[in-house]
């Protein structure tokens, strides 16, 4: 959660006192070691609430559970009373079976993330098995919440990120990747993933967050419910209504 502080900044009024924000302090006559220490402090807090970020976990774990009963609620979901916690709520199996890749991007994606493993509720880290037909693309899409960490086990990947607007435009990086090499989505990209091989691949995605969440593009422009207007869609991407439409009525894959 952003602070609710407008503003940090330390205004020096005088050689023994300092305004912060809404007040004034003033150091009593002391050594310089000490009246240094006082204004090294209030710097560390005027930073600590300039800056905000996800909390860190504030016990070893935190399990999740559905039913809130006599539960703590905390960043993320429900906690489990730990005395409860079982080696089960840490545990997932099957991820060596291969996705079902018949479909018409030829791509499976199956998840590791808090739904599957609720030990991992406020622990920061989710990965997902990748599998990739010949030819298959995993789509354009982005993880509003994470930076991803790609690792390919089998085939050969064309791989990519677009950078965010800037006066140098949206820059596209690609790389090939084969058999035992890494490549990094930073945290919100549009990127992708293509088979170029003639046979299957597989990946392992590792996840900077227990809930990385996934917008694909073509799903979320051309298949939302309800519709985007017709009008919004043919000024965005200046075509016809009718290329819109055609785009529109296709069946959009959640992957």
């Amino acid at each position: 959660m952003a602070s609710s502080h407008p503003s940090a900044t330390i205004q020096f009024v005088s050689e023994n006192s300092f305004i912060f924000p809404h007040r004034v302090i003033k150091l009593e006559r002391t050594s310089m070691g000490a009246q240094f220490l006082i204004v090294t402090v209030f710097l560390a807090l005027a930073s600590s609430l300039a800056f905000a970020s996800d909390p860190s976990p504030l016990q070893d774990f935190c399990v999740a559970v559905d039913d809130p009963k006599d539960a703590l609620f905390v960043n993320g979901k429900f906690c489990k009373n730990p005395m409860l916690a079982t080696a089960e709520d840490f545990f997932r199996k099957g991820l060596d079976i291969a996705g079902n890749t018949s479909n018409k991007v030829g791509s499976n994606v199956t998840q590791v993330n808090v739904a599957q493993i609720p030990g991992l509720n406020t622990l920061g880290v989710s990965l997902a098995r990748v599998d990739y037909a010949p030819y298959g693309l995993n789509p354009p899409h982005t993880h509003p919440r994470a930076t991803e960490i790609l690792t390919v086990l089998e085939g050969t990947l064309y791989v990519g990120f677009v950078t965010s607007n800037s006066d140098t435009g949206n820059r596209l990086i690609t790389k090939v990747l084969n058999k035992g090499d890494v490549f990094v989505f930073p945290i919100g990209l549009i990127h992708f993933q293509f088979n170029t091989g003639h046979s299957n691949a597989v990946a392992i995605a590792a996840l900077s967050s227990q809930n990385p969440g996934v917008i694909t593009i073509a799903n979320s422009v051309f298949g939302s419910n309800p519709p985007i207007s017709d009008d919004v869609l043919t000024k965005a991407f200046q075509v016809e209504k009718n290329v819109v439409d055609y785009l529109q009525a296709q069946f959009w894959v959640n992957n």
